[in-house]
């Protein structure tokens, strides 16, 4: 039987990926209390059993009984069960936003602030991250984009490298994108702004990636821009890094960037290992 665990920051999406691997033929189960589970996978291991695929939600809601399985999990011994870990995290602010939307309560937070409970459990669960199979950093993520993801994985059983890659366009004139970790300024390529009847376009349309990718310096730069980013994330992985946003700006953030966005997000979307999205900051602004 293969059991996946499902846990990690509260808010970060778990009850949702429950719901997604249901869809897809696996026994789901949220927070079965940890002293349980030797029962629930003896019952479910059996020689009469016919359920091969089972999740369990397990989170900080178990307290202190979480730490059973800080060590091996000798309740799998002799099951015949492989045993996966996957681990749901979030970015503080996101995971701060996410609970005043839905105005809940968190499950540490007592009569605190949101940010010390996520703070706390942030500290509580470090050690099942570490023993994660499966790491996914939903901060960006649409449902059906963490649909994809875990298709790949528990459905496809293609290779996870652990890395999710936001490819993002913006405008330097609205400001730098707070999340960025990588900033291309392609504000040397050819205006479109400036050419009749291109300015009401935007990156998406043919007539500007024609115009902008149709000089020598913008072909140089996307070669170079390609080979260093195809460089660059299996290191990114090695170091542990699972989310990536990497930010191409110009002035306005609707022609030159978009264009320059598009074409990364459909180089590094050639390559399964990565999950990867794109997203246009500022394409809609005047």
């Amino acid at each position: 039987m293969r059991l996946v665990i499902v846990t990690g920051m509260s808010g970060a999406g778990k009850s949702t990926a429950l719901k997604i691997l249901e869809d897809v033929g696996y026994f789901c189960v949220d927070n079965l209390p940890i002293p349980l589970i030797p029962r629930f996978v003896e019952m479910l291991s059996g020689p009469d059993a016919h359920i091969k695929r089972a999740a369990l939600g397990i989170d900080i809601r178990n307290g202190q009984a979480l730490d059973e399985l800080a060590g091996h999990p000798t309740w799998l011994d002799g099951q015949g069960t492989v045993c996966e870990i996957l681990f749901l995290d979030a970015q503080d602010d996101v995971l701060v936003k996410r609970y005043k939307e839905t105005r809940r309560q968190h499950p540490l937070g007592g009569e605190g602030h949101v940010g010390t409970g996520i703070a706390r459990e942030r500290e509580r669960i470090t050690f099942l991250k570490q023993k994660a199979t499966y790491i996914l950093d939903t901060s960006k993520m649409l449902t059906r984009e963490l649909k994809a993801e875990l298709d790949k994985i528990f459905v496809e059983g293609k290779d996870f490298k652990n890395l999710y890659v936001t490819v993002m366009s913006f405008g330097f004139k609205y400001g730098l994108p707070q999340d960025a970790d990588l900033v291309f300024d392609v504000r040397f390529l050819p205006n479109p702004y400036y050419v009749e009847g291109l300015k009401e376009k935007t990156g998406n349309d043919e007539e500007v990636q024609n115009y902008v990718l149709n000089s020598d310096r913008a072909v140089e730069f996307l070669e170079k821009f390609k080979d260093m980013i195809g460089f660059l994330l299996p290191n990114y992985i090695l170091e542990g890094k699972n989310q990536l946003v990497i930010a191409v700006g110009c002035t306005g953030g609707k022609h030159r960037s978009v264009t320059m966005a598009n074409e990364l997000y459909r180089f590094v979307k050639q390559n399964e290992d990565y999950g990867v999205r794109i997203e246009h900051r500022d394409i809609e602004k005047r």
